[in-house]
């Protein structure tokens, strides 16, 4: 039975699962480390557990979107990726969660009680989130908050490769790994990922010298900025390979989807498995910084516990803002989610209309990691809030042969309840980054205007003053010419040379994991047609 058939997700039901959710009474002890959030509690969280259980004792199994014939626990769900019939993994029942105790811990504790909710099958949570986090990021709490103006932004590019997917994909090797070896699998793990800029980086980074595990990146051939080919093309490993495609990024991922359906029923030497946001392995540690984010707002007094937060994301594969609704239904108080896309608005005009239509040309942005047309992870989203795996199935089916879809109204009704979106193109970003600079002194690259233009027109059209978080996904430095011409800067020279100009105009450091590029070898030059990946990965050595 799936999630939507236990929960209706009307009012009187959300409230219910928020209050289910928050069993603080039977947790006393874990919460009285922070007096201040104890003291905060509304009423109906410390009413505690209304059930008994306990979160130990719950397991948490997950079905494809397309069937429910198709399940697995959470550590196989982790090692396959995609489900046999090509669905995502969502698992048929959330388990209860303690939300107040979680957000009285660090963000390495955050990130294991998360994870080890929704991945109890994968053993020695605590280690792992060490293990793939400790000396990694610029700050110890991985993911800083910093006011600018009015908005909060979550700065989510301080990890080793300048990106947001660094907490995702630093966390996902040492998933895979622990959930390979608790299953006994002996063959290598092949890992697929395509890319529309920075998963392909932050993927390679995670998983360089990984035993038992072989990463193949694809990325759109002239579809992402230089600094984003640069980090990706000089990786060094003896487990890495990376390969551009001719075409865009949506038939760099198609060609992806095809290895796994071309392969499902073939004999071969190694497992598949992906790094994509359609592996849950990947969703799941993006939870952690939405309660992260919470956890300051409450420590600066901005809200008290309890208060809605809303969060402005910028979007392309639809992975990033769905772990905000991820956190929302484990009980985290989330108000609305802000879906920011570029001029690809793709997901704008989905979420406005319930018309989701790829056969539209795919333009070329200062913020190449969003210019996707087709949205992966927004199938997890359809269930969810449907619970119709026929219906998700049939969508899905209409969108790889005709190109669009169009959901029942009720069904659109719900996602609007949840979600709003907004699309910024590329003047509106430079317009944005220029004056954020100017007027909050804030230094912020094309992606996150997005997001901040988003929050703007949010508030214009509702006037909802809620506090809003804005999701800063990647640094400044990865598009040194949009920021460079959005502050009235020269943008002669080599990508370095407009890093090290950017640097001395703002006094804001260039990530020295970029300024090391510089002059390093290229190790991955080839170009390949998209009807070329399945041969290139099987004869990889």
């Amino acid at each position: 039975m799936g999630l939507l058939r236990t929960f209706a997700f009307d009012p009187k039901t959300l409230a219910f699962l928020t209050e289910t959710v928050y069993h603080i009474a039977t947790k006393k002890a874990r919460v009285s480390k922070n007096k201040k959030l104890r003291e905060n509690l509304p009423l109906f969280v410390q009413l505690g557990n209304r059930n008994g259980a306990t979160q130990e004792e719950e397991t948490v199994i997950y079905h494809s979107t397309r069937s429910h014939a198709h399940t697995a626990d959470s550590a196989q769900a982790v090692l396959t990726g995609l489900a046999p019939d090509g669905g995502l993994y969502w698992p048929e029942k959330l388990p209860e969660f303690d939300v107040a105790a979680c957000l009285a811990g660090d963000t390495y504790f955050m990130a294991e009680k998360i994870l080890t909710a929704l991945l109890p099958d994968i053993p020695n949570m605590d280690q792992l989130v060490r293990r793939a986090y400790s000396g990694k990021f610029q700050t110890e709490d991985l993911t800083p908050t910093v006011q600018a103006g009015p908005f909060t932004v979550l700065e989510l590019f301080r990890g080793p490769t300048s990106a947001f997917k660094d907490v995702a994909l630093c966390m996902l090797p040492q998933l895979l790994t622990a959930a390979k070896t608790e299953k006994g699998i002996a063959e290598d793990i092949r890992i697929l990922t395509a890319t529309s800029g920075d998963t392909g980086k932050a993927a390679l980074e995670g998983f360089k010298d990984v035993p038992g595990i072989r990463i193949c990146v694809f990325y759109p051939h002239g579809g992402v900025s230089q600094v984003q080919r640069a980090q990706m093309v000089t990786q060094e490993g003896n487990n890495v390979a990376v390969c551009a495609v001719y075409g865009n990024f949506d038939d760099a991922q198609t060609g992806v989807k095809n290895i796994f359906t071309t392969c499902r029923d073939k004999e071969l030497p190694f497992a598949l498995s992906s790094a994509n946001s359609i592996n849950i392995g990947r969703l799941a540690p993006q939870i952690m910084y939405y309660f992260r984010s919470y956890r300051d707002l409450l420590d600066a007094g901005k809200i008290q516990m309890g208060d809605k937060v809303n969060f402005s994301v910028p979007t392309g594969n639809f992975g990033d803002i769905l772990a905000g609704y991820f956190a929302k239904l484990l009980g985290l108080p989330v108000g609305k989610l802000i879906c920011a896309s570029n001029a690809n608005n793709v997901l704008t005009d989905f979420i406005r209309t319930g018309t989701y239509d790829r056969m539209r040309p795919l333009l070329k942005t200062t913020s190449p990691s969003m210019d996707i047309l087709v949205s992966s992870n927004l199938e997890r989203l359809l269930y969810l809030l449907s619970g119709d795996t026929k219906l998700v199935s049939e969508l899905m089916g209409k969108l790889n042969k005709e190109g669009s879809y169009t959901v029942p109204a009720q069904l659109l009704e719900k996602i609007q309840a949840e979600f709003t979106a907004y699309y910024c193109d590329d003047a509106r970003a430079e317009e944005i980054m220029g004056r954020v600079y100017k007027e909050k002194g804030y230094l912020c690259d094309p992606h996150t205007a997005s997001g901040w233009a988003a929050a703007e027109d949010y508030i214009a059209e509702t006037g909802d003053h809620n506090a809003m978080v804005v999701l800063s996904t990647a640094s400044p430095y990865k598009f040194p010419v949009a920021v460079l011409t959005a502050i009235g800067g020269d943008t002669s020279g080599t990508e370095f040379e407009q890093m090290d100009r950017l640097s001395a105009i703002t006094g804001v450091p260039v990530p020295k994991n970029l300024s090391s590029l510089q002059g390093k070898e290229e190790k991955h030059t080839g170009v390949i047609e998209k009807a070329a990946m399945p041969e290139y990965v099987l004869n990889l050595s």
